[in-house]
């Protein structure tokens, strides 16, 4: 952990963004006393998003009659 006044974080930032992405902590000091941690966010992203398996609900489904294209069609000609 590092510890630094904030003209010094000022002068030095893509230096301490770099230490930082290194898995460095930093605390900005105003004054002597702390008031700010820097410190790498660990993304998400790493995990593929799962969705809920909806094949039984979708199977329970009754077909449609008509197509999608012709249903829009006929909405939109309804409407004037």
């Amino acid at each position: 952990m590092q510890k630094v006044n904030v003209k010094e974080a000022r002068r030095n930032i893509s230096r301490l963004l770099d230490e930082i992405n290194a898995g460095e902590e930093i605390i900005i000091l105003r004054r002597g006393k702390p008031v700010a941690r820097m410190l790498r966010i660990e993304t998400q992203e790493e995990k593929p998003l799962q969705f809920p398996d909806r094949s039984l609900f979708r199977s329970k489904l009754p077909p449609m009659k008509q197509s999608s294209a012709s249903l829009i069609r006929d909405i939109r000609d309804e409407r004037g």
